[in-house]
């Protein structure tokens, strides 16, 4: 019973990153832009620990490797996305960049998933694309070059070392 309850450990910070990615929705539908920027910064924090919790305690398993990624997609992809569509203005660009940051980041997770890499991630990882749209959510600032640019970077060709 003690193995069981360990092994879920990892999982539950997981869930604690859907739960502030879904949190985060929620508030920015309601209107509560700044602090749904907020509770992706949150989700940053519990995706953090989730890794360093299930290997520190010896219990990393596909299960939570997929929990995982469908957390940050929430998280860190469509939350973002959001968030970036709520406060920017209506063009065609603006609308391009809010389809193609949660569709290039499940691009990215589903990658990496398929194909993981040891020492670096190929492409930017998707909490390092989320947090800057969260940041600029905060500021209510929008660029959708930026964003453009970010979902591009989570399916290049580029080397980002692993923390």
């Amino acid at each position: 019973m003690f193995n069981q309850i360990v092994k879920a450990v990892p999982n539950l910070f997981t869930l604690g990153n859907l739960l502030c990615g879904v949190l985060s929705i929620t508030l920015n539908m309601s209107g509560f832009i700044e602090l749904a920027s907020i509770f992706i910064f949150l989700s940053a924090f519990f995706d953090f620990l989730d890794g360093r919790v299930a290997r520190r305690l010896k219990v990393n398993s596909e299960l939570g490797v997929q929990l995982d990624s469908l957390a940050d997609i929430v998280s860190f992809g469509v939350a973002p996305a959001l968030l970036f569509h709520s406060i920017a203005p209506n063009s065609i660009l603006t609308s391009l960049a809010f389809i193609l940051f949660p569709l290039m980041g499940a691009l990215r997770l589903a990658r990496f998933n398929v194909k993981p890499t040891i020492g670096y991630f190929k492409g930017l990882p998707i909490p390092a694309a989320g947090l800057p749209l969260a940041g600029m959510g905060f500021f209510s600032y929008s660029n959708a070059w930026v964003t453009l640019i970010l979902a591009l970077l989570m399916v290049s060709p580029i080397r980002v070392k692993k923390l």
